[in-house]
């Protein structure tokens, strides 16, 4: 079998998305994920070298019948050395229909958004989008790929079935994952695990989701700076999907002592991508007249670089209002960068 040199190894993997796990965070992950039973069916989706797999069996065993799939060859003949006595798939996850359901599925899946490579970081899977957009009922907007691998897995659990996902935290707070988040309430309950920015070679803040199908309710944990006890900072019983944030007694009275900015400011949402596209007076390249249309890389702390074109796309200063009326005017810009800080400028 053809294996691929290192490095074209590692471009391959940040093109699908993947990121390696620290070896501290696999082994609090598979804490979670005790088996419930003599013998459970184990899925690690997106293996690479089946860390959690190797890790589950450390510690529970090797009699548990333990399967990975990922869609790269190269991993998949690295994953099959390390973990010899488990089943490991070459297999697009998001296309796989396994014939039984597992009782833990466990990992840590690609994040990014699939487009072509001048704009997004997943490219080599942009001509499966459709399939994946088809496939998945909570897709929606440009949506993150870890999305739909949490949907997934979801639905390939058995009644009581547990999932142990590390993933960013966007799901937690963005619109175009309100779909998830009321797909996982209904399914079953969920604990959240906030652990700040785990990955030494990315800017993401990311949770670890701890999913029982057949369960209810939300359970959020912070982790003490001083002790590292990590202890429940908000129960909801009745969960329904809504946003998740800190709602803890001091984060809600610092919240009634201001005015919410919606009675100061009206608030208003960007034009998105697919609109801007199809925008008739939109193009591809730059010339006379035409100004860059600007992404949230160009918002930056109190400034906006309105030189550079990140998007690649340009247009017609004066027909910016024609796209949302409020480009037309003076306004505030709100958004938030890689890593979750929110940043304004005007």
């Amino acid at each position: 079998m053809y294996r691929m040199p290192m490095e074209k190894g590692v471009e391959r993997g940040r093109a699908l998305g993947a990121v390696a796990t620290p070896p501290d965070l696999v082994a609090f992950m598979v804490s979670l994920a005790a088996p419930a039973g003599p013998r459970a069916r184990v899925l690690e989706p997106a293996c690479g070298d089946a860390p959690f797999l190797a890790a589950f069996t450390e510690r529970y065993g090797s009699h548990h019948e333990l399967v990975g799939v990922d869609i790269d060859p190269a991993a998949v003949e690295q994953a099959r050395r390390n973990v010899p006595f488990a089943t490991i798939l070459e297999e697009d996850f998001l296309l796989w229909q396994p014939s039984e359901r597992f009782d833990l599925i466990i990992g840590n899946p690609p994040y990014g958004i699939i487009g072509d490579a001048s704009r997004y970081p997943i490219h080599v899977l942009r001509e499966r989008k459709p399939l994946y957009k088809q496939r998945f009922r909570t897709w929606r907007g440009k949506y993150n790929i870890y999305g739909a691998f949490i949907e997934h897995a979801v639905n390939l659990l058995v009644p009581g079935g547990r999932l142990v996902f590390v993933v960013p935290a966007t799901w937690m707070v963005l619109d175009d994952f309100a779909p998830l988040r009321r797909f996982l309430a209904l399914e079953g309950g969920l604990e959240v695990y906030y652990m700040g920015r785990p990955f030494p070679e990315r800017n993401v803040v990311a949770v670890v989701l701890a999913f029982q199908r057949g369960g209810q309710g939300l359970i959020l944990y912070d982790r003490d700076p001083r002790s590292g006890v990590r202890n429940p900072v908000v129960r909801k019983t009745g969960y329904q999907g809504e946003m998740i944030r800190f709602e803890t007694p001091e984060a809600l009275a610092f919240e009634r002592q201001g005015i919410p900015l919606g009675e100061l400011l009206e608030v208003y949402f960007a034009a998105r991508s697919p609109e801007i596209r199809r925008h008739p007076s939109v193009v591809q390249e730059p010339g006379d007249g035409l100004v860059p249309v600007l992404t949230g890389r160009n918002l930056k702390p109190g400034w906006i670089d309105y030189e550079r074109c990140y998007s690649g796309l340009w247009m017609p200063r004066e027909e910016a209002p024609s796209l949302r009326f409020f480009y037309g005017f003076p306004h505030i810009v709100v958004g938030h960068t890689k890593g979750a800080r929110v940043v304004a400028a005007r």
